[in-house]
């Protein structure tokens, strides 16, 4: 029940970020950096009667009835939820902070502030194995009647998407959501890194029983042990390794400078690991 209540509240601030990034910065702009938003805030200039939110929620459930019937029922609940969750949120952002225009008169500030905050809650959401839906749907059925791989599929409709957007908005904003989509894919990938990011530890200690059974026992991590002779020494030692989130990290260095001020530690930055004990692969 706590895994599915922080899942909730992950999905719910991605969700959000996505729709607070796109309604304050990029769609004052009119800068449709692709995926669904993009694509409705180009479509929805030709329908500017309807709220781009109730616009962009009634594109949403047209593309999810299209995957279920063309490619089956392969989106999940979390899907289904961001999908239907970040129209509602702009939509109800248009209610409660309706805009009279861009919060600055800056368009690279407005493309940097609203790439940056949307990228981050897509990162949250890709890191709970959701997505936004939309596009996504349209780079599946790309994929399954030309066998175009996914990330090609959805190059290529964000391209489409930003030709669009040149002939609605002028070359220039086109350009901008060009530049838009580009740092997307950029920003979500590093964010995701530093999401996942694991400190790997090699510790040579004379007090390598005391550390071994901290980890086991106060952090609950796993931990290999093995013997290597020191080349200044030409003594026998023993080295442990172990990989640790930057939390748990902090309390093994703050443990080992307490217990061996000349204990030698090397950490590198592991940004992904899968296993017992991290993420588990299906």
């Amino acid at each position: 029940m706590k895994n599915l209540i922080k899942a909730f509240l992950l999905l719910t601030l991605g969700s959000f970020m996505d729709a607070a990034g796109f309604y304050f910065w990029l769609a004052p702009n009119d800068i449709a950096a692709g995926g669904i938003n993009g694509l409705s805030l180009a479509l929805n200039s030709f329908f500017p009667q309807l709220p781009l939110g109730l616009f962009i929620l009634v594109m949403s459930i047209f593309l999810l009835i299209i995957g279920f019937l063309v490619i089956g029922p392969v989106f999940g609940l979390k899907t289904i939820y961001c999908s239907l969750a970040i129209p509602l949120m702009i939509w109800g952002m248009e209610l409660f902070f309706p805009l009279q225009g861009p919060l600055t008169d800056d368009v690279l500030i407005q493309l940097f502030f609203g790439v940056l905050i949307s990228s981050t809650g897509l990162a949250i959401l890709f890191n709970q194995n959701a997505s936004s839906g939309g596009t996504d749907i349209l780079a599946r059925i790309l994929n399954k009647f030309y066998h175009i791989e996914m990330g090609k599929s959805l190059l290529i409709i964000d391209f489409g998407i930003t030709l669009f957007a040149a002939y609605t908005f002028g070359i220039q904003k086109g350009l901008y959501a060009l530049l838009g989509v580009i740092l997307y894919g950029y920003t979500i990938d590093y964010v995701i890194e530093g999401m996942n990011v694991k400190k790997y530890l090699t510790i040579i200690t004379d007090q390598s029983e005391a550390v071994k059974n901290f980890i086991v026992q106060e952090l609950g991590r796993g931990a290999t042990i093995y013997t290597a002779r020191g080349a200044y020494t030409d003594e026998n030692r023993e080295v442990l390794v172990t990989i640790v989130n930057r939390r748990e990290f902090i309390r093994l260095r703050q443990y080992i400078q307490r217990l061996d001020r000349n204990a030698f530690i090397t950490i590198q930055n592991v940004h992904e690991v899968l296993g017992e004990g991290f993420e588990i692969p299906d």
